[in-house]
């Protein structure tokens, strides 16, 4: 006779247990994509003025609700990793004519530096930027520039302007995105976990030995003309650096010859020239930016309330650069962001027309008189 074996049915603990874990598991998804987090207009910093009523009257999008992808888009860490590994999806190309400046070391430069030419010397970071500035102003002499930074270019631009008046002529106005004011105020938050700053920190430092060590030959070969302060050890170093700043202590400030990191910091970030931009200034970051520290931001908040050319936006989504805009998965080809400097930039432009118009009203009934 054949045993027959027979099956014990599944205790109804075992059902509790699998429908405790399914809900741990939808727990951490709703925590994780911060699905219970609102969707609202972004908090604003100003001080009560014509340009600031105007803005506000002009641009929409800054009374109105921003609306990130329902699944995905209230989680800052998928919104940054999304722009880092894809930029804009399916988003319009721009095509125009590329130009070339040479450069007084021999580099050539576009809208982005490319490969030096000759040797390169050290100084500040805001001096090819000014380069290409000057070439536009002197071969557009009537056009009028609208300034835009984006991360570390929103503090390369807004150093440029407040470092001379110079700078800000013929400059309509001014957006910077996502930056963090402050190096020296920001490394100690980069060394810290929470928001996996210290994660974020790691990539980015990995990327840069990259950038770095594949250039080795035309940055540092024997051919080129190395500060003295930065020796071969130094060097060496790059392979087991970890974090941003020990590529900048061991390599960066010496090669732009800083006597220290803190000095390096300090003369390279732009908090201490924000307050001498006199043109239209928007500043704009995400609550949710993952690298960009929350104490960073009352930099921003109290130059908004002592200026009246100054504006801070601050929505509660967004990362680092996403700001992607979408109904339920899949982004729209342009973003929050991409309107919204568009907006800005169109207001500005009309705000200035309006004040010539007025400037000329005044001028012919001055002349009547």
């Amino acid at each position: 006779m054949n045993a027959m074996l027979e099956t014990p049915e599944l205790p109804a603990v075992f059902d509790g247990v699998k429908l405790a874990a399914v809900a741990a598991v939808l727990y951490v998804i709703v925590r994780c994509l911060n699905l219970k987090s609102p969707t609202a207009p972004p908090d604003l910093y100003f001080q009560d003025s014509g340009l600031s009523r105007f803005l506000l009257k002009s641009c929409p999008l800054l009374t109105k609700e921003y609306i990130p992808p329902l699944i995905w888009g209230k989680s800052g860490h998928i919104q940054t990793a999304l722009y880092g590994k894809m930029g804009r999806v399916r988003s319009p190309h721009p095509y125009g004519h590329r130009k070339f400046i040479t450069m007084s070391d021999g580099a050539t430069s576009t809208f982005d530096l490319f490969e030096p030419l000759a040797e390169h010397c050290v100084g500040g970071c805001t001096w090819e930027f000014g380069a290409m500035v000057n070439y536009i102003k002197k071969t557009y002499p009537q056009t009028q520039l609208v300034v835009v930074g984006f991360s570390l270019g929103g503090n390369i631009v807004c150093k440029y302007l407040g470092e001379t008046q110079a700078n800000q002529e013929k400059v309509l106005c001014c957006v910077s995105v996502c930056q963090g004011y402050s190096a020296l105020r920001a490394q100690e938050t980069f060394m810290q976990w929470d928001q996996c700053r210290r994660f974020y920190n790691f990539l980015m430092a990995d990327n840069m030995k990259k950038i770095i060590l594949s250039h080795r030959q035309a940055l540092f070969g024997d051919h080129v003309k190395k500060p003295q302060s930065l020796e071969d050890t130094d060097l060496s170093r790059l392979y087991t650096a970890t974090s941003l700043m020990q590529i900048d202590d061991n390599v960066m400030r010496k090669f732009h010859g800083y006597s220290s990191l803190k000095e390096y910091y300090e003369e390279e970030s732009c908090m201490r020239y924000l307050h001498r931009i006199y043109v239209p200034l928007m500043l704009v970051n995400a609550a949710d930016d993952p690298l960009v520290h929350e104490s960073l931001l009352t930099i921003p908040k109290s130059l908004s309330e002592k200026r009246e050319n100054v504006m801070f936006v601050l929505p509660l989504h967004g990362g680092h650069l996403g700001f992607f805009e979408g109904s339920v998965l899949f982004p729209e080809p342009l973003t929050w962001m991409d309107k919204l400097v568009v907006e800005y930039a169109n207001a500005i432009c009309q705000w200035e027309r309006n004040k010539s118009q007025c400037s000329d009203t005044e001028q012919v009934e001055a002349d009547l008189e």
